[in-house]
């Protein structure tokens, strides 16, 4: 593919970028939630954007010529979040690209999604098919289902750990404050069939910026984190599901464009950061599909506990 945004629709009149360097994982796939986001930094004022990507580098340099063309400083980065080592080594050049500073926002997007499996539930029988057959068939279902999950929740979770240690450590040492985003989705709290890994991973994300502030004691003052759930956006890995109101319809009346997902995020981290940290905050659509609203609510975690006789 190619870079074939419209970099105008991310213009927004919201400053929630402005002067930032911003470090945006997952944006380089072109089409994703991950460059919109990337976009709304670059249209509205972003000092420096970083577009991390790990197998979309063809998108990903286009993105970052289209930005440079525009005037924006702008830079790729290659790393797989998941190795320790890989993102190790992205360290020292990320800092250098933003002109020797860490990031003052991190965005974590890296994800992937599922192909799609009824988690423990038996595979039907096959007519004629042996039992060697049948056993065969179920341990190759097996190990490939459980192997896409695994990898699924090890992007989300240790890439979003994972960064999350590296630039708050970073943060902490320099005296600079930092402000994590981590994106999540409405499945962590309202989990659809067939796609137990993504659900799990994004359900797991939610604690990370309690996690990040127990850590941190006396220096939790340098780092503010949040969790955004948002809704179905079409990308390319949604696509098939754009017009089936079965898969969406529960939440929303139409699949959003990045463009207006990217504007909610923008107007949502306007928002003072103390109000914002900590929070877990769940984007809603409303109204019908020719005319939709997007309201921001903040969801709280309640955790109830009752003794046993």
């Amino acid at each position: 593919m190619a870079f074939t945004a419209d970099f105008d629709q991310f213009k927004f009149p919201e400053n929630a970028f402005q002067g930032k360097r911003v470090l945006i994982t997952g944006s380089g796939k072109d089409g994703g939630i991950g460059q919109g986001l990337a976009l709304a930094a670059a249209a509205n004022g972003a000092e420096i954007v970083g577009v991390h990507f790990h197998s979309s580098y063809r998108d990903g340099f286009d993105m970052v010529d289209a930005m440079r063309e525009r005037g924006v400083k702008a830079f790729a980065m290659q790393a797989d979040v998941t190795n320790t080592r890989d993102l190790w080594a992205s360290r020292s050049y990320v800092i250098e690209q933003m002109e020797g500073k860490g990031p003052d926002i991190v965005i974590c997007n890296s994800g992937l999604t599922e192909k799609g499996y009824r988690f423990g539930r038996a595979l039907p029988e096959i007519e004629g098919e042996s039992r060697a057959e049948r056993r065969a068939r179920v341990r190759r279902d097996f190990i490939e289902n459980l192997a896409e999950s695994k990898l699924v929740m090890d992007t989300k979770i240790d890439g979003f750990v994972y960064m999350t240690h590296l630039w708050a450590g970073e943060a902490v040492y320099h005296s600079q404050p930092i402000q994590f985003v981590y994106i999540s989705s409405m499945q962590s709290l309202e989990p659809g069939v067939a796609v137990p890994g993504y659900v799990v991973a994004n359900w797991a994300v939610l604690r990370l910026p309690e996690v990040l502030r127990v850590n941190l004691g006396r220096a939790s003052d340098m780092a503010s984190a949040c969790c955004l759930m948002l809704p179905f956006i079409r990308t390319g890995m949604t696509e098939e599901y754009a017009d089936n109101p079965k898969v969406f319809g529960r939440w929303q009346p139409r699949m959003l464009e990045t463009h207006e997902a990217a504007q909610a995020v923008a107007q949502l981290l306007s928002r003072p950061r103390e109000e914002l940290d900590l929070g877990n905050f769940k984007l809603r659509v409303e109204g019908s599909a020719e005319d939709i609203a997007l309201k921001w609510s903040r969801v709280d975690l309640n955790i109830s506990e009752q003794a046993l006789d």
